[in-house]
């Protein structure tokens, strides 16, 4: 059954990708910087699979999910000069930026300034929630942009490395695995369980304590 829902969603992404080439990539990974549970572990892996079949190139994969990344990221910290808390409070209520998480995110603004916007482009989770603090404090938008694109840059291409990787010497695992979608998906998949899990969790311990 696990299976089975696994092809799906690994059907689903990989289609969105084939249909609509380096247009798919971005939207993908745009949604992911503005918040929405779509993660790169999962995208940038199979476009890099797909580039080492000839149908992307690898610098374009990576280059695309850079410049997504970075859209993403301006639009959230749009909203934060936008309408500020207000937009916060609504991130909440949908579970699409917590309070614990915005908090973080400023500690990271106020330790590292500027940089924070690269630094957190290379962690997982961190780097989902940096760009509404960042907006919060006003960043100067350059250097925000900069350091958002170069940092996204890097970690899109480590991620579509793997894929490509993968797909270059996919004749040697493919004993152990039956099919690289399902591998990519499962993880991916995780990803999407704890990041639902954890939101929930954190509203109703917020909501016992109120």
């Amino acid at each position: 059954m696990l299976d089975a829902i696994l092809e799906i969603f690994a059907s689903v992404i990989l289609r969105t990708i084939e249909v609509l080439g380096y247009p798919g990539i971005f939207i993908l990974m745009a949604l992911e910087s503005a918040n929405i549970p779509i993660p790169s572990e999962i995208t940038m892996p199979f476009a890099g699979f797909l580039a080492s079949r000839g149908v992307f190139s690898l610098w374009g994969v990576a280059v695309v999910g850079a410049a997504a990344n970075l859209a993403g990221s301006l639009f959230s910290y749009w909203l934060a000069i936008k309408w500020g808390n207000a937009a916060l409070r609504v991130l909440e209520k949908f579970h699409l930026l917590s309070q614990e998480e915005y908090e973080a995110g400023s500690r990271w603004v106020h330790k590292y300034g500027q940089i924070a916007a690269f630094i957190s482009r290379l962690l997982p989770i961190a780097r989902t929630f940096i760009s509404f603090p960042a907006g919060m404090f006003r960043l100067p938008l350059i250097p925000f942009s900069l350091y958002t694109f170069f940092g996204s840059l890097v970690w899109s291409y480590m991620l579509a490395y793997l894929g490509y990787y993968a797909g270059e010497n996919w004749s040697k695992f493919q004993p152990y695995f039956h099919s690289i979608n399902l591998v990519l998906v499962a993880v991916g998949f995780l990803v999407v369980g704890w990041w639902l899990h954890h939101r929930v969790r954190k509203k109703k311990l917020s909501l016992t304590s109120n």
